[in-house]
This record gives C-alpha cells, sequence and structure tokens, in this order.
C-alpha cells in the first residue's frame, strides 16, 4: 500500500441552500479529501493551514481516522481560512457570499519528512505556485501526480496554473472549467487539448451528471447515483478526488482500467456527502454502506446487450 499526500485547504465555511443553512462549519478540500482517503485505509498525510481559532477537535477527526496531520501548520495568531456561498434552487449554481483568506494568505507548505516520497500526490484547489512548490519539496517523483483547481486561477494565474499542469499525471475538474482552460465547447475535443498541455489522464466532473474519464482515444463515462435529495452539494468535487486518489494509493495500479474503478470509487463517495451538511455525512460512513452503494452503482451501469 503506497503512501498519499493531500495538500489544500482545511478551513470554516458557512452554507445556505434551499434546505436550511449552518453557521461556521468544518469545511476546506483536504479536509473532504482526507476524510474520503480514509476509508481506504491508506497512509495519508494532510499538508494544510489554519489558524489558532480552529478546534482541536476538528484535527482529532483526521487523526482518529489514521489521517497524519504532522503537516498543519498552526499560526496561533492567526485566524482560519473561510468561506461562505448560498446554492440557488436547482444546487448546480451558487453565489459565494464571502472568502476570507486569513493564513492561507502567507501560507508556504511544508511536507512532512516521512511524506516526501509518497507513492501519490493529490494537489488540492489551492494557488498553482503552491501546488507547484509541494511537487518541488518531494524526493522521489510520485507514480501518480492529481491536480484539482477551479476557474478563479485560470483567471488570474493561469501561466503559472498551465506549468503545474505540465507536471501532473491527472486533471480533474468540472465541465464548465475544462471548456474556459481550452475554449473549445466539446468535452472531447477540450480533453484532448488538455492531454497536450501534459496530463495522461483527464477527469472531467459533471455534477449530477456524473463523470467523464480521457486517455488517449479511450474515454470511460460513470454516472451519478440518482438521488432524491441533495442537501449540500460542498465538497462532493473534493470528496470525489479523495476517493479517487485513496483508491489508487491502496491498490498501486495506475493503470486506465484501474483509473475506471478509482472514478466509481470517488463517485460513490460524493454520492454520500451531498446528504448532509458539510462533512456530517462522511464522519459517519460506513465500509457496509459504501459496498451496497457501490453495487446500486454496478446494477445502473451494467447490462447485457444482444447485437445481431
Amino acid at each position: 500500500m503506497g503512501k498519499l499526500v493531500i495538500v489544500g485547504t482545511v478551513a470554516f465555511d458557512a452554507i445556505e441552500t434551499p434546505f436550511g443553512k449552518t453557521d461556521k462549519i468544518l469545511g476546506g478540500a483536504a479536509t473532504f479529501i482526507g476524510l474520503a482517503a480514509s476509508q481506504f485505509n491508506v497512509d495519508a498525510a494532510v499538508v494544510s493551514v489554519v489558524g489558532g481559532d480552529f478546534p482541536q477537535e476538528y484535527l482529532d477527526l483526521l487523526s482518529d481516522r489514521n489521517v497524519d496531520i504532522s503537516g498543519v501548520e498552526i499560526v496561533k495568531e492567526g485566524k482560519t481560512f473561510f468561506w461562505s456561498g448560498k446554492y440557488h434552487n436547482d444546487m448546480n449554481t451558487r453565489d459565494t457570499l464571502a472568502t476570507e483568506l486569513n493564513v492561507l494568505a502567507d501560507f508556504k507548505p511544508a511536507v512532512p519528512e516521512a511524506y516526501k516520497d509518497a507513492n501519490v500526490v493529490m494537489l488540492g484547489n489551492l494557488h498553482p505556485l503552491v501546488q507547484m512548490s509541494v511537487l518541488e519539496q518531494m524526493t522521489k517523483k510520485p507514480k501518480m501526480v492529481i491536480l484539482d483547481t477551479m476557474n478563479f486561477w485560470m483567471d488570474c494565474a493561469l501561466d503559472e496554473l498551465k506549468a503545474v499542469i505540465k507536471k501532473v499525471d491527472v486533471i480533474t475538474i468540472n465541465d464548465e472549467e475544462a471548456r474556459q482552460l481550452t475554449g473549445e465547447y466539446s468535452l472531447v475535443v477540450a480533453a484532448r487539448k488538455i492531454h497536450e498541455m501534459g496530463p495522461k489522464y483527464v477527469v472531467i466532473k459533471k455534477g449530477e451528471h456524473g463523470a467523464l474519464l480521457f486517455h488517449d482515444e479511450n474515454v470511460f463515462f460513470a454516472p451519478a447515483l440518482p438521488l432524491e435529495e441533495v442537501f449540500d452539494p460542498t465538497g462532493a468535487g473534493d470528496t470525489f478526488a479523495g476517493g479517487f486518489a485513496g483508491f489508487l494509493a491502496k491498490t498501486e495500479d495506475y493503470s486506465f482500467e484501474n483509473l475506471k474503478n478509482a472514478v466509481i470509487y470517488g463517485s460513490t463517495l460524493a454520492s454520500f456527502c451531498v446528504e448532509k451538511f458539510g462533512t456530517e455525512r462522511m464522519q459517519t460512513l460506513e465500509d457496509k454502506e459504501i459496498y451496497r452503494r457501490l453495487n446500486q452503482f454496478k446494477q445502473l451501469t451494467q447490462f447485457e446487450i444482444v447485437l445481431e
């Protein structure tokens, strides 16, 4: 079983959806990624930064799941990164109400010594220069580097983003971001253009419409599980990435065929994440529930067809 390094935000979120609203709750890309990856019992470490206002119980939540938190810097006199958003009725669109970088503004990640030889590196959504600095700290070339990013960095740090994209094996972005990055409406053409930027694999997330995995001329599609109720989509993309990275770190098989499985595991975990506010559902998730839902995915996608 391989080691996994996760870099990203550990943060506070305040969320409003048609189903209700929260005060400050636990959030952040690295939190969701870490909780998802912990389902695979891999040797994982989170690299992030929080302020003195961040409760110890939230850090314990990760360490209790065997996620190493020695790479989480605590700036005693600082405040933790905070994001607030309001979702529209369709749950696919949202308005950002507040973004307070706080300690994240001066964040210089330090990968713990024991994880500088990790097989898998998951670069959560952060400034591309921060992502690059993590890669530069690795003492040997990782077997798999996965990058998540967003349109904000395409708007304000495109050259730096392209430099990181050149160094990664997998990029995970949503359909809108893939179109913005390439200027192409067709996701097939967009994926081809992103391949040319460096990544061997391109994962394009389409929210409730599933995810696409591209590799050379091969395409794999994983649907999203139809859910009766989507309570809070915050963190679903990060949970997908955590399931994806965690499965690859566990299996140490980086073939296209195994990446298909990683996409299904990522989609399965994301389908749980949206059922409650923030990380609440991921904290209570049990193996038997995951197994049951994986079987639902299997039934959803497998069929016999007679070709005459």
